[in-house]
């Protein structure tokens, strides 16, 4: 039961993580900033498969309350993080139809894993702009909770992802488009993986914006078989199609609410159910 498990919940936070695209190609300016509180809830009955079948399984479950927020260092240089200072990770109680207890119910508390960047604007001020990134993965996070020490709020591993990133905006403004390319070098015997993604997004109305975010992330395959590790750690070589519609409202100039639902269309050791997230933001 432990190995079985473990595997459900390794793709937890995979799927909480893919649909981050953080300004595109465009650096913050100089002392402005953007700063968002989040809330973000995923529960599923069903798991994709290493096959990419997906397959019933019991409920497991992520809630997830965060801070993300970037900061213009110079007009070409910024920093960002994203900050998980409240995780839970929870696995349902499975009850056979007679009513016959087969597994208690986890749960864990604990940090989630951070991510630190720093955006350079490598082309700036034109009608394409590009930038790079150079962004670490902290592993804060419990790769080993609950009493099953089957429950994970991290994958227990410290990793420097390399981004490149193209945008271009449309309709003098109204729209945008984004496109990125990464490269994340993972440590532990965890594969590398490549991530190709694209965001569109359009001002629909007077204070209004919506954004569609596809992100897809492709193993290497170049690590050691971590699916099912006596250590507690996420499983290796997850890959998945995750496309995220967002809708954000502006209060006023600097303050706004947003909301969004992001799935996995494909996957590999991933859930197949889509997760929810609401979240009110700042600007400087």
């Amino acid at each position: 039961m432990k190995s079985t498990n473990h595997i459900i919940l390794s793709g937890l936070l995979m799927l909480m993580t893919s649909s981050v695209f953080a300004g595109g190609g465009w650096p913050t300016p100089k002392g402005k900033g953007y700063f968002k509180l989040s809330q973000y809830v995923l529960q599923a009955n069903q798991y994709y498969s290493p096959s990419g079948e997906i397959i019933d399984i019991a409920t497991a479950g992520i809630y997830i309350s965060s801070i993300y927020g970037e900061y213009g260092l110079t007009d070409r240089l910024g920093v960002s993080a994203y900050v998980p200072f409240f995780s839970r990770a929870t696995l349902n109680e499975q009850v056979s139809s007679s009513g016959t207890l087969l597994a208690e119910g986890d749960a864990v508390n604990s940090l989630g894993d951070f991510d630190i960047s720093f955006k350079y604007g490598l082309i700036v001020n034109k009608p394409i702009v590009v930038s790079a990134s150079l962004t670490l993965g902290l592993p804060f996070g419990n790769p080993s909770g609950g009493s099953t020490e089957i429950l994970q709020t991290g994958d227990g591993e410290f990793n420097v992802m390399l981004s490149l990133e193209a945008s271009r905006s449309f309709n003098g403004g109204k729209g945008y488009i984004n496109t990125l390319l990464a490269f994340n070098n993972r440590s532990e015997n965890f594969s590398d993986e490549l991530r190709l993604g694209i965001e569109v997004g359009y001002n629909i109305a007077p204070k209004w914006n919506a954004a569609l975010k596809v992100l897809s992330v492709n193993s290497l395959n170049n690590g050691s078989d971590l699916e099912t590790p006596a250590n507690g750690i996420f499983s290796n070589n997850i890959e998945y199609l995750a496309i995220t519609p967002e809708v954000n409202y502006s209060l006023n100039e600097r303050f706004g609410v947003s909301g969004s639902i992001g799935f996995a269309a494909s996957g590999r050791r991933v859930l197949a159910r889509p997760a929810y997230s609401l979240g009110v933001f700042m600007k400087l």
